[in-house]
């Protein structure tokens, strides 16, 4: 049995695989005296975008300047995109290795392709077993396929030189049984070496693994705390233990502990990886769970938007991860803008103050109160913001349809009539505002742009402050005054976003002019709601 650890390699998808020195070489010893037979140092690639550390091209020079034990084999990983692009084959391949393998510190070459890439990526076997490698594939996303086509694989896999096939659970989708299934099928055409790389979306990692090596496969990966991409892998200290009691030799994990305590603990902290419901519903949908990742290192999702997000890729499928598909998925409303209900009559030649969910409505409370009952604006108020008494709220806006989701209560409790996109909403939402008092207006998300019509509007994106400034201008109001929209740091992605869609708003023809009338960070004009 071979036991492989891979943390420099998938663990580098959170620190563009700049691991310090100190932590490599505390690492080798650990993992070495934990039992671990190989130990895949990180990519091997020719590829380069922005910054990236050692571990992401993996050099042999790098890896001389290590102290790697004799007993411990060092490996590293291709992706195989790169094995069948626009340059010849053996010619990336002598770029990438370009002495044998008795003259470079690296023993293993595994390469990591889809199962689109795997028959024109394997004559890569036979280059490299010739100058005394050996050779792994992982073949990924294979979850889903069906007993013919992963037959097909494996009869394609027997016809080269592999050491070991591998396969991958790239959405952390299966279980104990389905990986049961998987082996018999590859082992009805391939007799050689099999390996199983797991993800913890499901919690399941560790139990697959187990399984697979009850199955008959004969090496195993695991990363240091599971660190990985999304919810991570299994865990090497927990494999370890796992390998030992299987009667291999026995393994001190006594540096290992160490190691987490002073290196990944603090690591997990600030990256946060490791699995949570979200990574869940994403193995269970078979969503690539870098969208997961992606959302929640990027405010602007709150809860409710990774919900959304998940179910739109559940339905419309979310294998191959893509950022302009997080975009896309983002803004939940497709198709023509449609709408029954026009806001010329309530908002027209009028001062709107629209209450944002920022403390500065609650801090200004009395003053604004004071202004409402004096000027008798009219009074938006974002979903279901309740900083000041609501009997001086004339309407509210609300258009995220899981917020409404999650809102429906609240506001079926609330006076005000509510505007909100309701005939573009899904039907679950709209049974539970049957009872409520709607405003039907309608929305087009389109990036960039501002439009406004009599019963829809245009907006660059799904925010609700975008929304609701819509509606005011569409209804011909004469100004927007805007409180509780008190803004986040500079480099926060939430400011970003919000100071591009109020230049979008003010270059937009027909714009009203808007003011902040609260303390905000945000580029706009300024007034006090004291001096109002």
């Amino acid at each position: 049995m071979k036991f492989l650890d891979c943390t420099m390699r998938d663990g580098g998808y959170y620190n563009c695989w700049d691991f310090s020195r100190d932590l490599i070489l505390n690492y080798i010893e650990a993992v070495e005296a934990a039992g671990v037979d190989i130990v895949e140092l990180g990519l091997r690639t020719l590829k380069s975008k922005g910054f990236q550390g050692p571990c992401a091209f993996t050099t042999d020079d790098f890896i001389r300047s290590l102290d790697i034990p004799a007993g411990l084999d060092v490996g590293v990983m291709v992706n195989g995109i790169e094995l069948i692009g626009d340059f010849p084959q053996q010619e990336v391949l002598q770029h990438l290795f370009p002495v044998p393998a008795d003259q470079s510190p690296v023993g293993l070459v595994r390469i990591a392709c889809h199962v689109h890439e795997f028959t024109e990526a394997l004559p890569a076997v036979g280059w490299l077993k010739e100058r005394g490698y050996q050779v792994g594939f992982n073949l990924m996303q294979v979850a889903d396929r069906t007993q013919q086509e992963v037959k097909g694989l494996a009869r394609e896999a027997a016809k080269y030189p592999l050491d070991v096939l591998y396969f991958a659970d790239s959405m952390g989708s299966m279980n104990p049984d389905q990986v049961t299934q998987l082996i018999h099928w590859f082992r009805s055409e391939w007799n050689g070496e099999m390996g199983i790389h797991t993800h913890d979306n499901l919690g399941l990692a560790l139990s697959n693994t187990l399984r697979a090596l009850d199955e008959g496969v004969t090496w195993v990966d695991s990363t240091v705390t599971g660190m990985g991409r999304g919810p991570g892998n299994a865990r090497t200290e927990e494999l370890a233990i796992e390998i030992s009691e299987r009667g291999r030799k026995p393994s001190n994990m006594v540096p290992l502990m160490a190691l987490l305590r002073k290196h990944f603990k603090p690591m997990q902290v600030h990256y946060g990886w490791g699995t949570n419901p979200y990574y869940y519903l994403a193995g269970k949908y078979g969503i690539h769970p870098t969208y997961i990742q992606e959302m929640l290192s990027d405010s602007r999702f709150d809860d409710e938007d990774v919900l959304a997000v998940i179910e739109h890729l559940r339905l419309k499928g979310g294998k191959k991860f893509s950022l302009n598909t997080l975009d896309a998925a983002r803004h939940f409303f497709r198709g023509e803008p449609k709408g029954q209900w026009s806001p010329f009559e309530h908002f027209t030649g009028r001062d709107v103050l629209l209450l944002g969910t920022g403390p500065g409505v609650a801090r200004h409370r009395q003053a604004l109160e004071r202004y409402i009952s004096d000027q008798k604006p009219l009074v938006l108020a974002l979903n279901t913001q309740n900083a000041i008494d609501a009997e001086l709220i004339d309407l509210r806006v609300a258009c995220h349809p899981l917020r409404l989701l999650a809102d429906c209560g609240a506001h079926t409790q609330l006076p005000q009539p509510l505007i909100t996109p309701y005939s573009m909403l899904p039907e679950d939402v709209q049974r539970l505002l049957a009872d409520k008092e709607v405003l039907d207006f309608g929305i087009n998300v389109q990036a960039g742009l501002f439009e406004f019509g009599d019963t829809h509007c245009t907006a660059p994106s799904s925010l609700v402050v975008a929304y609701a400034l819509a509606v005011a201008t569409s209804g011909n109001a004469k100004q927007v005054l805007m409180a509780g929209f008190d803004g986040f740091a500079a480099d926060d992605p939430r400011n970003i976003e919000m100071e591009k869609l109020l230049v979008a708003y003010g270059d937009a023809e027909g714009a009203a002019p808007i003011k902040a009338v609260t303390p905000t960070r945000y580029n706009i004009n300024v007034a006090s709601v004291y001096a109002l």
